[in-house]
């Protein structure tokens, strides 16, 4: 896991599992207990830092194709889509970015 961090490869792939951790944290906890409790409040700390790394990978990728010369119809593309869907980001960090 240390050796993610030394890598911009790693680091996007951190922020594709924290971008999927939120995610299942939002829908899975936070809006359940919104809307089946009556309390907001975990939307509203949850909500944002979802957003936050949801722009950071978006960005991240961005970067990261760009400086690895990635050809945007073969995976760049690809890895963006995943942000989009719902747990893509684990898909993707186990199908594409681990082989990089």
């Amino acid at each position: 896991m240390i050796n993610l961090f030394k890598t911009k490869i790693g680091r996007l792939r951190i922020l594709a599992i924290l971008e999927g951790i939120s995610l299942l944290t939002l829908v899975f906890i936070a809006v359940p207990m919104k809307y089946w409790m009556g309390n907001p409040l975990f939307v509203r700390l949850i909500g944002p830092v979802h957003g936050t790394l949801f722009l950071l990978f978006l960005f991240n990728t961005l970067s990261v194709g760009v400086e690895q010369n990635w050809k945007f119809k073969e995976i760049t593309w690809k890895v963006i889509l995943a942000c989009f869907i719902p747990f893509g980001t684990f898909y993707v960090d186990k199908k594409i970015l681990s082989k990089l």
